[in-house]
């Protein structure tokens, strides 16, 4: 079921998916994900690979090779069970595709394992994955003025990423909280972020820890005022994360934005919110009855 929803999705996202090879990052990880099967299938080079086929043909898989890639397969179907995005997907399979290469081509030749492994670690060095650079209405903030934008107006309710550019998880979902911008960003309701890979003093001071350990990035804060008014993920006493998906659906659930949107929306308008029931709105009806016995007496004496 995970492999047909992966593939739905994937053809329906086909001209996004398109564009992402001309990118340096995503081409050169498809070409290494599939090194492998090029190598043992292509005529002028499999002719000196090493084969356990019983017919000594090293232009084809042998069991052991077909056996590895039906894991590698399960491997990633398992884990695109948890995959949010598109992104997650295919970075699943450029991951543990090339886990797979590693140890096809070190069955096959010591020296071509060991090659290909420094390609590996030269890539991951060399190549990152590419920002996102889409529409977004965030405000990007540094330890010294994050404090200041949300003092400024204590009306403002802001919604902050804290992030960092070497985290996958950060990158994946850079997208999702642009989308939530676009449609959330209003006069009082305002999205930011923090890069607190730059900015370490801002991370200390909200107490997000950017060890990949504790998992807590991203991490995304309600604040207003300067004050925090909640965050997820939630933090246990260890200071490690609780389990939370940051999905797009989860974010607007738990931090209420279509109340806050439609509340805020009202107020642009100059029109007066609806506010909760209080004791103060309910002293006129209880002070109705008093006014009445006090009118009684004035009848009275009119007759």
């Amino acid at each position: 079921m995970s492999l047909i929803r992966g593939l739905v999705s994937t053809l329906y996202c086909l001209p996004k998916v398109y564009k992402w090879f001309y990118r340096p990052y995503y081409s050169l990880s498809l070409l290494m994900t599939v090194a492998f099967p090029i190598v043992r299938s292509c005529p002028g080079l499999c002719e000196y690979l090493p084969s356990q086929r019983e017919d000594s043909n090293s232009c084809a898989f042998d069991w052991r090779e077909v056996e590895i890639l039906m894991f590698l397969s399960a491997i990633v179907m398992m884990k695109n069970r948890r995959a949010i995005t598109l992104e997650q997907h295919i970075g699943n399979i450029f991951l543990f595709s090339k886990v797979a290469n590693v140890v096809l081509f070190f069955r096959v030749d010591l020296r071509l394992g060991l090659l290909y492994l420094m390609l590996c670690v030269v890539f991951l060095i060399t190549c990152k994955p590419p920002i996102y650079m889409g529409p977004e209405f965030i405000k990007y903030f540094s330890d010294s003025t994050i404090d200041e934008e949300l003092q400024r107006d204590g009306r403002v309710t802001w919604i902050v990423e804290f992030y960092a550019n070497w985290s996958p998880e950060c990158q994946t979902f850079a997208p999702i909280f642009a989308d939530l911008s676009l449609k959330y960003d209003c006069l009082g309701l305002k999205f930011g972020k923090v890069d607190i890979g730059q900015y370490a003093a801002a991370a200390e001071r909200y107490k997000v820890n950017p060890s990949p350990l504790c998992k807590q990035l991203p991490s995304l804060l309600l604040l207003q005022g300067g004050r925090e008014l909640m965050r997820r993920p939630l933090v246990d006493i260890k200071g490690r994360a609780v389990g939370w998906n940051c999905t797009e659906e989860n974010i607007i659930r738990e931090f209420n934005l279509n109340e806050m949107f439609q509340r805020y929306k009202k107020c642009s308008k100059g029109e007066k919110p609806e506010e909760p029931k209080t004791l103060l709105q309910e002293a006129p009806e209880e002070e109705q009855p008093h006014e009445e016995e006090e009118e009684e007496p004035e009848s009275k004496k009119d007759k």
